[in-house]
């Protein structure tokens, strides 16, 4: 049975834990492979390539950061259909669907090539007397991520690239429910021309989300879950002095008006609510 390696330093890692968890094909509901959870120590030690990678990648000019991120955009289209087969034998989403999220997720990297634009910060001459008032915007240092079973593409997506963007290493902790696209994600930036390190990808479940939490060289988190979940990575991450961003329990609502299309509205509902089921 073939097993899921982090991704590490640029390149595909064994873990050291003897601890497993399965992935299943949700269409036959068969083992098809497992994933290594990783250790405290293990996640530090990516912590520590994703801290020696920052600076660097920090002093890489903005624009030549967008290029490599170019790059990606072109890569990740060129490999949808190896994406989209991955996401759907791991998470059971049809293709169609996996390749449209995949596709939101690529709008983001999209988004994230113009950052130096946004990067600009601010000069005003004159506040006061003899004042004259200047901002700058700076990268963080390490940032992770960690993401959730039903959008194991588009979710990373909205993450990464940006912190990318803006000069920032990036720790990715994805769902070990369906973790290969992540690491295909992270291949695929290496090819595009991002330095080893830059985006590390660590697999595990709670005590890797724990040491995210805790590592003190990790300075911001994202999270996507459940609210119970979302609350935990706030409360925990805010204690260790991160800066958290926590998106919980988000549902599908939609509003149905008196003169609704029936046979629309009802589609949307359907898929609303199954669409990654």
């Amino acid at each position: 049975m073939s097993t899921i390696p982090h991704f590490i330093d640029g390149q595909r890692t064994d873990g050291t834990s003897n601890r497993f968890g399965d992935v299943f094909n949700p269409a036959t509901g068969e083992v098809a492979s497992q994933v290594p959870l990783a250790t405290a120590a293990e996640v530090h030690a990516a912590v520590q390539n994703a801290k020696a990678a920052f600076p660097g990648w920090a002093a890489t000019p903005p624009a030549q950061r967008a290029r490599i991120l170019f790059r990606y955009q072109d890569l990740l289209m060129q490999n949808m259909d190896m994406l989209a087969r991955v996401v759907s034998s791991e998470h059971g989403k049809t293709i169609d669907d996996a390749k449209g999220s995949i596709t939101r997720g690529v709008e983001v990297v999209e988004f994230a090539c113009g950052i130096p634009q946004l990067l600009k910060g601010e000069h005003n001459e004159g506040v006061a007397g003899g004042i004259d008032m200047f901002s700058i915007r700076q990268p963080l240092g390490v940032c992770a991520g960690i993401t959730p079973f039903n959008f194991p593409a588009m979710v990373p997506m909205w993450m990464f690239p940006v912190a990318l963007a803006c000069g920032n290493s990036f720790i990715l902790k994805p769902s070990e429910r369906d973790p290969s696209c992540a690491m295909y994600l992270a291949e695929i930036a290496v090819e595009a021309g991002l330095p080893p390190g830059v985006l590390n990808v660590v697999h595990g479940d709670k005590e890797a989300v724990d040491a995210l939490l805790r590592d003190p060289d990790v300075q911001a988190v994202s999270f996507v879950g459940s609210t119970p979940i979302a609350e935990y990575v706030y409360r925990e991450g805010t204690a260790a002095g991160k800066r958290v961003q926590a998106l919980g329990g988000a549902k599908n609502h939609l509003v149905v008006m008196p003169d609704a299309d029936l046979k629309q509205t009802t589609d949307a509902l359907i898929g609303s609510a199954y669409g990654s089921a």
